[in-house]
């Protein structure tokens, strides 16, 4: 239950950024739709969020977490310090030049980044001036995943946990700004959304600075050494944070093959702002939570409380993950509309966003399965392994965007479609990749437990969806635009506790969780 607890400490918090997160997109959405501004600004965006998502997201904590807690168990809290301030300091010597050369360079890596954009001049230029706007960001989040491996150490989620409702305020303060001042659907509003993210990452790291202070975990900057601490940090981080971060190096890939259509960057965007609700609250909190619990209970060569912490955690993750994905895919269209259509977000934009976000629901458990596998290597200190794997996932998913994206353009259907297809697959691939091995080891054994629940957890999905099915027939009419946000907002919150209901009643009624076990959870979560 302590396990359940950080979870829903993680989660709950997660699920705050998202809300915010999904009123913050509602706004750019509304501001900048999906034209040739909003393309600039998702890949000025996606750049340094893709290190966000990579450092601060539990990749960065699969190398630095088991060294630091090595340290804090094993020499005490001032060598544990030592560590994370050699490791603070040779962050920032090597982010400060890759910063620099970035900014320098940016024309030339833009060509990189969005290929497809050199085909519309205006596009180009702004996405340049729009990511070196960003580029500081990437420094930010560095050290805020670093702080937040040493906080999460010590049994503290909450400030790390925090960071992304600091993002979200300031991008809403700036898209309402630009609203104010009245940009829309134009360069200016990019621009100031830019500088919403550069503010963002100094007030993120403000946060995860005042939380070390108040844990007595104060961090000096000090001149860079090549420690054999560091050394090992190298050799676990690089194959951590590409394995850790394959979910979003996949998404990267799809926005790379994507600027060479119109709008379609825009709709891989919105798309992926809606799946990744349920992967950031379950799979984040899963990740984060995990990895240490496992590293302790190894230390202490508990392999039975390793055992357990695995099978729950991955039972946990399927029955919150899959009844979300079977919701999305049942009614991508009515999530889109309702929180997107409005402003410069056409209708037309809704049917291309739906279309993918159905799509990226069917890998949805896959993704979250990666967070649930990849911490039984990382506290064994093997990220070599998951690497290796998330290279195949990286391969496949990439031939597969660039195959499937030429064959869907040219049957006169949307290519973006192409890209979600291969990002779903490639998600498949390298959750069965982690999961077999790790049987082929004898490092994750799946108890009796699990084996009962998983087709419970399959069958209240579907009655879940028969449900949803149903109840469109009858709110269908309130999600349409003439009854304004207030209502169809109104009737998808409904359709969403009729799911949850649904799937709850059906929980209790199949056994896979008791009356008495949600009470403790309850009682000791509180």
């Amino acid at each position: 239950m302590k396990l359940y607890r950080s979870f829903a400490t993680v989660g709950g918090l997660t699920l705050l950024s998202r809300v915010l997160g999904f009123m913050r997109d509602i706004l750019i959405a509304a501001t900048l739709g999906s034209g040739w501004v909003a393309d600039a600004f998702v890949v000025a965006f996606r750049f340094p969020n893709l290190f966000r998502r990579l450092f601060g997201e539990g990749a960065f904590n699969s190398a630095f977490v088991p060294i630091f807690a090595k340290k804090l168990e094993g020499d005490g809290k001032e060598a544990a310090r030592q560590f994370a301030e050699e490791a603070m300091s040779g962050l920032v010597f090597v982010l400060l030049i890759l910063t620099i050369f970035a900014e320098l360079a940016m024309p030339v890596l833009m060509y990189g980044l969005a290929p497809g954009f050199d085909v519309q001049p205006e596009k180009y230029e702004l996405a340049v001036l729009l990511t070196r706007i960003t580029m500081p960001y990437l420094l930010c989040m560095s050290l805020v995943a670093l702080m937040s491996g040493a906080l999460n150490s010590v049994g503290k989620f909450a400030e790390s946990a925090s960071v992304s409702i600091v993002l979200n305020f300031s991008m809403m303060a700036a898209t309402l700004l630009s609203i104010w001042w009245g940009y829309t659907a134009e360069p200016g509003a990019g621009v100031i959304q830019a500088w919403g993210v550069f503010v963002a990452g100094f007030l993120q790291l403000l946060l995860l600075m005042w939380g070390m202070g108040r844990n007595g975990l104060t961090l000096k900057l000090r001149w860079p050494k090549w420690t054999p601490d560091l050394r090992r940090l190298w050799q676990l981080g690089v194959p951590g944070i590409i394995s850790g971060g394959v979910t979003q190096l996949n998404i990267a890939i799809g926005t790379v093959i994507a600027s060479m259509q119109p709008g379609a960057v825009s709709h891989l965007y919105y798309a992926d702002r809606i799946y990744e609700l349920p992967l950031a609250i379950v799979g984040i909190a899963v990740g984060v939570v995990l990895l240490p619990d496992i590293a302790r209970s190894l230390r202490s060569g508990d392999h039975s409380a390793v055992t357990d912490s695995q099978n729950r955690s991955l039972e946990f993750a399927m029955m919150l993950t899959v009844p979300a994905a079977v919701a999305i895919a049942v009614m991508p269209t009515q999530i889109v509309s309702v929180l997107f259509e409005r402003g410069a977000f056409v209708a037309a934009d809704t049917a291309s966003t739906a279309a993918v976000l159905a799509l990226f629901a069917l890998g949805l458990p896959a993704f979250v399965m990666i967070k649930v596998f990849s911490p039984a290597y990382f506290a064994r200190e093997d990220t070599k392994t998951p690497m290796q794997y998330a290279t195949v996932s990286l391969i496949a998913n990439t031939l597969g965007s660039i195959l499937l994206f030429f064959v869907f353009r040219a049957l006169g259907q949307a290519p973006e479609l192409g890209i979600a297809i291969a990002t779903s697959l490639g998600g498949w691939l390298n959750a069965w990749l982690l999961w077999s091995t790790l049987k082929k080891r004898g490092d994750f054994e799946i108890d009796q437990r699990f084996k009962r629940n998983i087709p419970l957890i399959l069958l209240a999905s579907l009655v879940m969806a028969g449900t949803l099915y149903a109840a469109l027939f009858i709110l269908e009419p309130y999600l349409s635009r003439q009854h304004g946000f207030l209502v169809q907002s109104g009737a998808l919150g409904l359709l969403v506790v009729i799911g949850m209901a649904t799937f709850g009643v059906m929980i209790l009624i199949t056994g896979v969780m008791s009356p008495a076990q949600i009470k403790r959870f309850r009682r000791r979560a509180g």
